[in-house]
């Protein structure tokens, strides 16, 4: 793929490469991608999954309307497993669609950076929220999530890193990565990979 062309023009990031291709596609119903990052948030893939699970549950397995998440009560949402600031999160996500009128078709032409501004409006949704929508959902194949301690982990590990502070870790990673760009995204999806393989 002409991704894995790019990518292994960095001599280290080549040994990620194996025989997997990973693939950036859009998905449907934003609001609900965009909740179910937030209920990731802080928490293992598996028990993400497994609350999320319960959440599409309380909607007969159905994905569901903004309309009909902020009908949900309080109690009923921390039912499944959610803190109240995560439901509070939820509701925030439900109401901001509803009332801005956004749509998926919306959102898969907007720039990166104008994604962001837009949805960090809401409260409980920081950037690395955004990043995971647009990696995952949008179809953005250039997002690098320098924040996320996955990718920090496996590129300190993979390039042997020396920090001394969360800046200058960050500096060191944006140079690393400029070289991924326009694939970011698939840089990101393998270094996941590596990292989950029990490289580190």
């Amino acid at each position: 793929m002409e991704y894995q062309l790019h990518l292994k023009k960095d001599k280290k990031f080549a040994l990620l490469l194996l025989e997997v291709n990973h693939v950036i596609k859009k998905r449907k119903n934003t609001p609900v991608r965009l909740m179910a990052s937030i209920i990731s948030q802080q928490l293992s893939t598996k028990v993400a999954a497994i609350i999320f699970g319960r959440f599409i549950a309380l909607f007969e397995g159905k994905e569901p309307s903004c309309e009909q998440v902020l009908e949900c009560t309080n109690d009923q949402l921390r039912s499944i497993g959610l803190s109240q600031s995560k439901v509070n999160y939820i509701q925030n996500v439900a109401q901001f669609f509803l009332e801005h009128q956004i749509t998926d078709k919306q959102l898969y032409t907007m720039e990166p950076d104008a994604i962001i501004e837009l949805l960090t409006q809401i409260k409980g949704v920081g950037k690395w929220t955004v990043q995971m929508l647009m990696l995952f959902s949008l179809g953005q194949e250039d997002v690098f999530a320098v924040d996320d301690l996955g990718i920090q982990q496996a590129m300190i590990r993979l390039y042997k890193i020396k920090y001394e502070t969360k800046k200058e870790l960050h500096a060191k990673m944006l140079t690393i990565s400029s070289k991924y760009t326009p694939y970011s995204s698939y840089a990101c999806l393998h270094l996941w990979q590596w990292k989950d393989q029990g490289a580190i």
